[in-house]
């Protein structure tokens, strides 16, 4: 596989021909924040989270599903992008589920840390969130749709890692939703001895009911009011 020459915030580099803005990126020294990019997986570009701007191109790229070209220039901090980026981000927080104090996932969660990053306060759009009942009678899973963004990383890892096939996406618009089966309640009869998603979920989603209460880690994030 050849090198090629592209320039990312200014600077001229090489790169392998095929891999990602993304993972370039990264190589390079350069953080791109995502919400449902999992590494080694095929990338879904779901979140939008780490759109970069790619001259010529009319609209912003997702970078996880891009692959560099030749000659590419790119920005990944540009205003243009940055605003792209707390507009998307304030979007999920006006949907989303807001009682980050009593979340299990608390300060490890990665939409609030991208949030922090992005010195995102409150969201400026209508607050229109989506509440469903915990399912709590699986042994192996709790889960809160209530949280969820809709990153779709537990699908991927329940069908591509651990291959049980169990979730899917439902429904359209607003009413979109990860569902188990024709839309039913996760239980022990549906998924066993699994738990493979967990660790996945960016939010407080899914979480590990034997660990339930257990204090939380990782450093304070603050999102400003």
């Amino acid at each position: 596989m050849s090198d090629i020459t592209l320039t990312l915030n200014g600077k001229q580099m090489t790169g392998p021909e095929g891999v990602t803005i993304l993972e370039f990126a990264k190589q390079n020294g350069v953080e791109i924040p995502t919400l449902c990019y999992l590494e080694n997986l095929a990338p879904t570009g779901a979140c939008r989270v780490c759109v970069v701007e790619v001259e010529g191109s009319r609209t912003l790229v997702a970078s996880c599903h891009t692959p560099i070209g030749k000659g590419m220039v790119i920005q990944t901090h540009s205003p243009k992008v940055l605003e792209a980026r707390k507009v998307i981000v304030e979007l999920l927080l006006a949907s989303h589920c807001g009682s980050c104090y009593m979340c299990e996932k608390a300060n490890l969660c990665e939409l609030r840390e991208v949030a922090t990053d992005l010195d995102i306060g409150n969201p400026r759009f209508p607050i229109r969130r989506r509440f469903y009942q915990v399912e709590d009678v699986s042994p192996y899973i709790n889960r809160d749709l209530s949280k969820c963004i809709l990153c779709r990383k537990c699908i991927r890892a329940c069908n591509e890692i651990a291959r049980k096939h169990v979730y899917a996406m439902g429904y359209r618009g607003f009413h979109s939703k990860v569902v188990v089966d024709f839309d039913e309640v996760l239980n022990k009869e549906v998924c066993r001895d699994c738990g493979i998603c967990i660790p996945y979920c960016p939010t407080g989603a899914l979480s590990d009911p034997t660990k339930a209460g257990q204090e939380k880690k990782g450093p304070p994030l603050i999102i400003r009011g």
